[in-house]
């Protein structure tokens, strides 16, 4: 009977051993982050000076008196993973009653305004130029996040100082996009 048992206990962890070897070897084999498609710091610094362009054009647009409704839509479609099914996490600025927006439209209605609302239209104002100053990038295999100061500069060439942490992922198409997406102006004591 002891025989039996110890037979037993060594074919049990045998046969653990083997579904845990191959349990291992599937995990690494489906979720391996290649060199081709790991985030860099040069790729997240590509996608905020497009999105600053982006934000630039749905001014430009308004004030040309084009569509600014698809201008926006185009902007929040390339630039944040709402399109792709991702949660985002995305805190505003100039955002104090509806402070989180988690949806295409409360974003939509964040970037040009909607009647009855808080919401002025933040990329209609018009800017001309959105300048970066990353404090650091931080990039984890199909993740990065990034932090520190952007600058909108308006018509008048004055620039309104942003402070932000944007989350970044790939989507299946392997484009960057925003999935957190927090900015917010500097404190003043005054």
């Amino acid at each position: 009977m002891r025989k039996f048992v110890i037979l037993s206990s060594v074919a049990a962890a045998s046969l653990a051993l083997a579904a845990c070897t191959e349990a291992a070897t599937e995990t690494a084999d489906t979720s391996t982050v290649t060199a081709a498609t790991a985030i860099t710091a040069e790729d997240v610094a590509a996608a905020q000076k497009a999105w600053g362009e982006g934000i630039v054009n749905i001014g430009k647009v308004s004030v040309d008196g084009g569509d600014v409704k698809q201008a926006a839509t185009d902007h929040i479609n390339k630039f944040y993973g709402y399109e792709d099914g991702e949660t985002v996490l995305f805190k505003p600025t100039l955002a104090a009653d509806d402070q989180f927006r988690g949806s295409f439209d409360e974003a939509l209605n964040y970037f040009i305004g909607k009647e009855g609302t808080e919401d002025a239209g933040f990329a209609i104002r018009p800017w001309t130029n959105v300048r970066w100053e990353n404090e650091g990038t931080v990039t984890d295999g199909d993740s990065a996040m990034a932090m520190g100061n952007y600058y909108f500069t308006d018509t008048d060439g004055n620039d309104t100082k942003v402070e932000y942490t944007f989350g970044y992922k790939k989507n299946a198409a392997g484009e960057l996009v925003i999935t957190l997406h927090h900015s917010s102006v500097p404190f003043s004591a005054s």
